[in-house]
């Protein structure tokens, strides 16, 4: 079987430009899933239940804009940058910040969850807008 790497670089691009975590297409017996973590690609006879399956880095793209310390959502929800409307942020580009401090609300089900930094360091890059909704494990904020 050989890869159609355009295949990939279109999936890919479909996932920046409509904001999407994951796509996946299947075609007979070739099913292609891109992610912003990995992709996969199976391809295996419909009547056959294991799978083989191949995983790398979308883009190196991806990988040169996360490169520090990443700090992942721990619940899916609502990610808000400030305790409320108005108020200050927890924390902005260059901001020191230390372990355990706050660094964004995530809202699940009417609850707000605190978000505590998991390392120490100095703000690099804030992966997400506020109110924009987030998933678990996905980076929110990325530390020097």
């Amino acid at each position: 079987m050989k890869i159609d790497k355009k295949i990939i670089q279109e999936l890919s691009s479909y996932l920046q430009e409509f904001n999407l975590t994951e796509i996946e297409i299947t075609e007979k017996d070739t099913k292609i899933k891109v992610s912003k973590n990995n992709f996969s690609i199976s391809h295996q006879p419909q009547s056959v239940s294991p799978s083989s399956s191949v995983t790398s880095s979308t883009s190196s793209q991806t990988q040169n804009v996360k490169s520090g310390t990443e700090i992942f959502s721990p619940i899916i929800g609502t990610a808000y940058h400030a305790p409320e409307p108005g108020a200050k942020k927890f924390v902005e580009i260059g901001k020191k910040i230390k372990k355990g401090d706050t660094i964004m609300i995530v809202e699940a089900m009417k609850t707000m969850n605190h978000v505590p930094s998991t390392a120490d360091g100095v703000v690099k890059e804030i992966c997400v807008e506020d109110g924009q909704p987030v998933e678990f494990g996905q980076t929110i904020i990325i530390l020097e």
